[in-house]
């Protein structure tokens, strides 16, 4: 069955040296913390994780951009926090067969992986096709074109991520990406009335408001 899918290929870069120079009790921390930052993250966005791949991760969604707003929370809070290695990306969409219910063979997921592991440290790597469904808070921060091993001749990509803040930026009391107000999905007034909250996404808005429903994910 031929289904229309986003995937991301997620890579803790520098997972092997860390465990070479911290050893491998402190290498287990950082992937329990990787890992549940994850699922935390899919959780609320309805993205699957399709597989562990041992420092890193695939990533399939129905929809393009919850898959996007995922990939971005993902690589804002690992490079937010104390983590001693940084997060590489690469994410594609495309039309792939679906394989015994639970695995997907095709183009578009052969090209995320090729794009993770093209991305430096701290990179999300992407094909142009994601450039609609990107959410009014992120941006494309550079754009060109690279050999990817496999395809004939040079291929367009764009660099995802989140842009400087502003002044007026605030925290999504959420997630915790960085809005200003006229980028987000929605604002809400606070509880006390004293300033107007900015949600990145209505999984977000509704995790805030106790209205969230457990997410089932679609294969």
């Amino acid at each position: 069955m031929r289904v229309q899918r986003t995937f991301a290929f997620l890579d803790l870069s520098g997972f092997t040296s860390l465990t070479a120079t911290n050893g491998d009790e402190r290498a287990v921390e950082v992937l329990i913390a990787f890992r549940s930052t994850v699922r935390q993250v899919c959780s609320r966005r309805a993205v699957r994780v399709a597989k562990w791949l041992g420092d890193g991760a695939m990533l399939v969604g129905v929809e393009a951009r919850p898959t996007v707003e995922t990939v971005l929370e993902v690589q804002h809070r690992i490079g937010e926090s104390d983590s001693p290695v940084a997060l590489r990306t690469g994410i594609t969409i495309g039309a792939v067969i679906l394989l015994e219910g639970d695995d997907y063979v095709g183009h578009a997921v052969n090209v995320a992986a090729r794009l993770c592991d093209l991305a430096d440290a701290g990179e999300i790597l992407a094909l142009p096709d994601l450039c609609p469904h990107l959410p009014a808070w992120g941006a494309v921060l550079a754009d060109g074109s690279t050999a990817i091993k496999g395809l004939e001749g040079p291929v367009a990509v764009v660099r995802l991520g989140l842009p400087a803040p502003g002044p007026d930026w605030q925290a999504d009391p959420v997630c915790g990406l960085p809005l200003s107000p006229e980028l987000a999905w929605a604002t809400r007034p606070d509880p006390d009335g004293s300033a107007v909250l900015a949600f990145c996404a209505d999984s977000c808005l509704e995790t805030w408001e106790g209205r969230r429903p457990l997410a089932g994910v679609g294969r």
